[in-house]
């Protein structure tokens, strides 16, 4: 028997990236991923991937700001497999700027992003997995949910705040068998990183090469980039958690950039 035969999780920010990776890992291991993102077409690609390889996959399009919709797409869910056992909050976007020349709708788009969507659909989870008395609810937080970088305020400040709400999904679903985590991956290569890397060499005045090898890896162990597979495997510890022991804990995978 599989770790996950039968459970059916939400992860959003799927079609791609480091979320993708976890909905694959996730089916592989017999569980009904539901890939939830903006791109439909891309949603779409990734569940057919799946399905090619014998899993079973439902592609959703999903804004996890908009609230209407998260409640929509979180009925249709429930409509189809009668149960959401995990959700793994993992859509956002990076802006890059300097706290002095930041635009305040910029900071807010983000913060949108990466807090109001987990607000939103951790809420509209919750309240179908109290029913259920069982849920696992996982946050993709960062090392920047730990410590800071320049460029990165709203991103700093949303990523320390997914911690906070973690921390209080834990207790508050502690009742209903209820658990919830943060997995702070170091820097990814994903096209999210990849966008970056000339946003930094321009802002620092830095070649992109100095920029990965001076900024992204200086502190790593190994100067490697954190894999998604690396970061999926830590999503999955989670998701399998059999008890209310490692609950409300953050889990940092990174290489060794920051260790605690």
């Amino acid at each position: 028997m599989s770790r996950f035969d039968g459970r059916v999780a939400i992860v959003t920010g799927a079609a791609s990236g480091i979320g993708k990776e976890i909905a694959l890992r996730f089916a592989a291991e017999g569980g009904i991923p539901v890939i939830a993102d903006l791109n439909l077409d891309a949603a779409t690609a990734t569940a057919s991937e799946i399905k090619s390889k014998g899993g079973d996959a439902f592609a959703v399009a999903m804004n996890v700001a908009d609230e209407e919709m998260v409640e929509k797409v979180v009925g249709e869910v429930i409509a189809k497999f009668g149960k959401i056992d995990v959700l793994v909050s993992n859509a956002g976007i990076q802006i890059v700027k300097p706290l002095v020349d930041f635009p305040f709708a910029d900071w807010r788009k983000l913060l949108s992003i990466h807090l109001d969507g987990a607000f939103l659909t951790t809420r509209a989870c919750l309240r179908h997995m109290y029913a259920a008395n069982y849920g696992r609810v996982i946050y993709m937080g960062s090392v920047h949910s730990k410590e800071a970088s320049k460029l990165k305020a709203p991103y700093v400040t949303a990523k320390h705040g997914l911690i906070g709400l973690a921390k209080v999904v834990a207790k508050e679903g502690a009742e209903h068998n209820v658990t919830a985590n943060v997995v702070c991956p170091g820097f990814v290569r994903t096209p999210l990183v990849d966008k970056q890397i000339p946003e930094q060499a321009r802002e620092l005045g830095l070649s992109e090469e100095q920029v990965v090898k001076t900024v992204m890896l200086k502190d790593t162990v190994d100067g490697e980039f954190t894999s998604a597979d690396d970061v999926a495997d830590a999503v999955l510890y989670f998701a399998a958690a059999r008890s209310n022991g490692m609950t409300g804990q953050s889990l940092v995978v990174s290489h060794g950039w920051f260790m605690e």
